[in-house]
């Protein structure tokens, strides 16, 4: 690699590195694994450099913070890190480089930006002054004047001799190789006869296009709905037709009209059809189970068998006491537990009560929730009569604004019509102004492009000799080994220290002691385990049994609660509310059931009017076809006893021929 790119490779490793979150060794470690690809020696400048960097780096900030002060008007702070480096190379490792290969190191980079850096850093006045004062505060004086003062001002006279060679290099620049130039070799001209001008053409007058005229069916109705009437028209008379034909065809001996008994038995069987039609009877499925089998076990968890077996026990001990109270003399309670039953009694008698007189009151409130609902019906269908009314005003209104409408679109069409015409004379001023833009940005292009041609050839020139000075460091071969023991220990004389054979060992036998003391707990949790299980199973069949004199008690306790409702309702249907409100539900059903009837018969009068009045119309159209039929016959009559006639005048003039 060339020196450009390796103190590139070093201020970007000085960029990733975070001081306050990464350690040195380790990120020097991860770098050289990333730069496996390098050589040896390249590899070894990059990392020293690196680390040597991260450890001078109060100092290298220091002379780096007051060179930006004076110039860093005219530097980005991106290159902060290689001056960073350069400074670094210049105060520790000139002797080691040498002068030579430090001036290539120097060479490779921006000559313009290193002839800043080291006349700054060179310079006797800024050396003994500014960075000698700002260096005593990190370090003693005396220290720093032998170590750092003392090697860089005797320095100076040689790297004045570097910057005298910089500073020429910027002046001179690199001039690109001329091509060698080629002799002109001279030639006939090939003229051609001019071509007589031919006579210009005429400007052609641009026309407006003719705008597409208004199609015929804007302003026409559409033809949808007469064909639609037709077709009705059409199906009407064929069904009638077929009717006629149908009534004429028929038996002569059968009468097809209905007698009056007839009509009256079918109107009655199609009544009772309808009175058994329930379309308005609410279905439902009953009201669920109180008691349902419990067919599925119920798998009980350790927490749920402690509690219930604790509430058995309770139970025991509460009842136990109990016994012993009423041994030593107590009260008996059977007086206050009968009182407490018939109390019991009252109150649910009072519930019932309470929930039939509901039901009925919400039946009650359902038949006039119907009721309601019709009236509420017959005031929609005159708001929507009214409805339509509206909308039908609306739409006139509508069509009128939009007769409006077009005709102001008629006269803005003509108006942008008449603008047209006057656009001509902007378009060719604004095509005289685009071109002179043109022009003027292609030339400013032709400026840019010579002078990036002229940088590149500059920095091709500068990476083919940093590739050159590379190569050269390259060549120096380096050598780095280094063997571990591991029965020795670090040296860092403390007293925990040990080597790493012995730091073996000791994990091996804390691992031993771990596992042992696994073991012992392991089969101590079973022995747990085990009694837990024989305790949790001698409950189980305590709960069992509780369970089953539980169950039995409380289905002694639901058959008596039966016995004690059933009796309460035969109560309860005898109350004066209950009968009062069942007096106003029938009374509701039978003004419903009234206003129902209503309905049905003024529907089936409204039918029976339309049916008369169809058959009195097909009626007259069937002794219409008949008369005109009669008519008919009478004419083919006529007609045949004239071509008869004719027939036997004729025959008997043959005859008198023949004769």
């Amino acid at each position: 690699m060339s020196y450009k790119e390796l103190i590139k490779e070093v201020t970007r490793l000085l960029d990733n590195f975070q001081e306050d979150k990464q350690c040195i060794d380790s990120f020097t470690e991860d770098a050289a694994k990333e730069l496996k690809n390098l050589s040896s020696d390249n590899q070894m400048f990059v990392i020293d450099t690196l680390h040597g960097c991260v450890t001078h780096k109060k100092l290298l900030d220091t002379v780096v913070n007051i060179f930006y002060i004076y110039h860093g008007k005219t530097l980005l702070r991106v290159d902060r890190n290689m001056f960073i480096v350069v400074c670094y190379l210049a105060m520790f490792q000139l002797d080691d480089l040498g002068l030579e290969h430090f001036s290539r190191i120097i060479k490779s980079l921006d000559v313009s930006k290193m002839h800043k850096f080291l006349s700054f850093f060179f310079n006797t006045d800024n050396l003994t002054n500014q960075i000698q004062e700002e260096w005593s505060h990190i370090y003693d004086d005396t220290v720093v004047k032998s170590n750092w003062i003392t090697p860089l001002l005797r320095r100076c006279s040689e790297i004045e001799v570097l910057l005298n060679q910089l500073a020429r290099k910027m002046g001179k620049g690199i001039l690109p190789k001329k091509p060698p130039r080629k002799n002109t070799e001279p030639k006939e001209f090939n003229l051609t006869q001019p071509k007589p001008r031919p006579l210009p053409s005429p400007e052609v007058i641009p026309q407006q296009d003719k705008p597409k005229p208004v199609p015929t069916s804007t302003h026409r109705s559409p033809k949808e709905p007469e064909i639609l009437d037709e077709m009705k028209q059409r199906n009407r008379q064929q069904a009638l037709h077929v009717l006629y034909e149908a009534n004429s065809q028929q038996f002569r001996c059968a009468n097809p009209q209905k007698s009056e008994k007839t009509q009256n038995e079918i109107s009655q069987i199609l009544q009772s059809r309808d009175a058994e039609l329930k379309f308005d009877q609410t279905y439902t499925s009953g009201s669920p189970s109180t008691q349902k089998a419990n067919s599925l076990p119920v798998k009980l968890n350790t927490t749920a068998i402690l509690r219930e077996g604790a509430l058995y026990n309770r139970q025991l001990e509460e009842e136990l006491q109990r016994l012993e109270r009423l041994s030593k003399g107590a009260n008996d309670p059977s007086a206050f537990i009968q009182w407490q039953k018939e109390m019991k009694e009252k109150d649910l008698q009072e519930e019932l009560a309470e929930l039939e007189r509901r039901r009925l009151e919400g039946r009650i409130s359902h038949e006039e929730a119907v009721l309601a609902r019709e009236r509420v019906l017959e005031r929609n269908h005159h708001k929507a009569q009214q409805a339509k009314e509206e909308t039908a005003e609306l739409m006139r209104k509508y069509a009128e604004k939009r007769v409006k409408e077009e005709k102001e679109m008629r006269e803005l069409v003509q108006q942008v019509a008449d603008g047209h015409k006057n656009s001509k004379a902007a378009k060719a001023k604004l095509q005289e102004i685009k071109q002179r833009i043109v022009k003027e940005v292609s030339e400013q292009s032709r400026e840019l492009l010579s002078q990036a041609l002229e940088e590149a050839q500059a920095e091709l020139s500068r990476k083919m000799e940093l590739i050159r000075q590379i190569h050269a460091i390259e060549s120096i071969p380096l050598d780095r080994q280094k063997f571990i023991d591991d029965t020795e220990t670090a040296g860092h004389d403390l007293l925990c220290e040990m080597s790493l054979a012995e730091l073996r060992e000791r994990l091996m036998m804390l691992r031993e002691l771990q596992q042992f003391e696994q073991e012992e707990r392991r089969s101590r949790i079973l022995q747990e385990k085990q009694v837990k299980e024989q305790m949790l199973l001698e409950q189980l069949d305590h709960i069992s049994l509780c369970r089953s004199l539980a169950e039995q008690a409380s289905a002694a306790r639901s058959q008596e609660e039966k016995r004690l409702k059933s009796e309460l309702r035969e109560a309860v249907s005898k109350d004066e509310r209950v009968l009062s409100l069942q007096k106003t539900l029938e009374q509701k059903q039978q003004e419903r059931q009234q206003i129902k009837t209503d309905k049905t018969n003024s529907k089936r009068n409204e039918q029976g009017t339309t049916i008369t009045v169809k058959s009195s119309i097909l009626k007259k159209q069937v002794l219409e076809e008949q008369h005109w039929q009669e008519m008919e016959r009478s004419l083919e009559q006529q007609v045949f006893g004239v071509i008869q006639s004719s027939n036997k005048t004729s025959a008997g003039q043959n005859q008198r021929r023949v004769c």
